[in-house]
């Protein structure tokens, strides 16, 4: 299975009215190179695991995550697949995996994603009438800049930065640094980068070749070796179009392709150039660290990150490395409603 896409959303899916038995669903797929995607190609193979959960899927795909989010709602798509950002408006548990700094690595997204799939977290993956059938890794995110002298926050402040302009928490984050946010979507914001209208995006590894961000980079350009959050792509359903089940069983299948991703995505790291990369000093990733954690608990307090998605991931990062000055603290230790 060709596993992963442009970088962003992927997986969706769905299959089978559970009302009735031989409709088809249909699915609707954000791939940013449409049929020829990588994000495609992976719901190919899902629309033929989900024949055996009794689903009978058919597959549209497009290049505009807005109108597919939008269709979902009208009920025009009895599934999708989108990022996880675009995705919090469905389901704000899973849709607070992308908080800043709360995934520090790849490697702890998948064990968060392995335990999301566990039947426990069942009733957090329903919201209303839609319901979180698989969570998917895209990468770390990184910030790239068309200059290497930016390489601290205050040397930001001013620069133009490329933010999702559905995402409240990038436009928040980028007011607070001091820098001017210029609205974008994940289909023009590569182009932006390379065309000199912003001087900052953030990005993973895995856009880095089909955007060819190479060209935003040039020669004075740099990508900072410092994970600011994970993206995630997301399937997301209508359960009551479906049989009996079927967002379990498919969360379990998605659970079976994460340690292929893992490899896939560390491999899409590794390919770009060396001479890319922009370390940090490591005195300097403490006060990185306290400063996302600030901007985190800030956001969950304005209700833009769920709080039992906080919790839970302070709880990961603590198990992960339980002398980091953070778990002495009890800032993101929500009481659960």
């Amino acid at each position: 299975m060709k596993y992963y896409a442009q970088g962003i959303a992927l997986a969706a899916v769905m299959g089978l009215g559970a009302t009735a038995a031989q409709a088809k669903q249909t699915v609707c797929v954000f791939d940013l190179v449409g049929k020829s995607g990588d994000v495609y190609a992976l719901m190919l193979d899902y629309q033929l695991a989900a024949k055996a959960w009794g689903a009978d899927i058919e597959l549209r795909v497009g290049q505009n995550e807005a109108v597919i989010a939008e269709d979902f709602k009208a009920g025009k798509c009895d599934g999708i697949s989108v990022t996880g950002m675009r995705g919090r408006q469905f389901n704000s548990f899973t849709g607070s995996l992308d908080a800043i700094g709360a995934i520090p690595d790849l490697n702890l997204a998948v064990k968060v994603m392995q335990g999301l799939a566990s039947p426990k977290f069942s009733r957090f993956m329903t919201q209303g009438q839609y319901e979180v059938a698989g969570v998917v890794p895209v990468g770390d995110a990184f910030l790239m800049v068309n200059d290497r002298s930016i390489n601290t926050v205050a040397k930001a402040a001013g620069k133009k930065i490329a933010v999702l302009d559905y995402d409240q928490a990038q436009k928040i984050m980028v007011q607070q640094i001091g820098a001017q946010a210029v609205s974008s979507d994940v289909t023009n914001f590569g182009s932006k980068f390379n065309n000199g209208q912003v001087d900052i995006i953030g990005a993973p590894a895995a856009v880095f070749k089909p955007l060819e961000l190479h060209k935003g980079l040039g020669s004075k350009g740099a990508i900072v070796n410092y994970p600011i959050l994970q993206v995630t792509g997301n399937i997301i359903i209508r359960p009551n179009k479906f049989p009996a089940g079927f967002g379990q069983k498919s969360r379990e299948w998605v659970k079976g392709q994460l340690p292929r991703a893992f490899n896939i995505l560390g491999k899409m790291k590794a390919d770009i150039p060396q001479k890319y990369w922009m370390n940090i000093p490591a005195a300097d990733k403490p006060g990185y660290q306290k400063m996302m954690r600030e901007a985190r608990i800030d956001l969950t307090k304005r209700g833009i990150y769920d709080k039992r998605m906080m919790k839970l991931l302070w709880q990961f990062r603590c198990k992960q490395d339980p002398k980091n000055f953070e778990c002495g603290l009890q800032d993101e230790n929500y009481k659960q409603s």
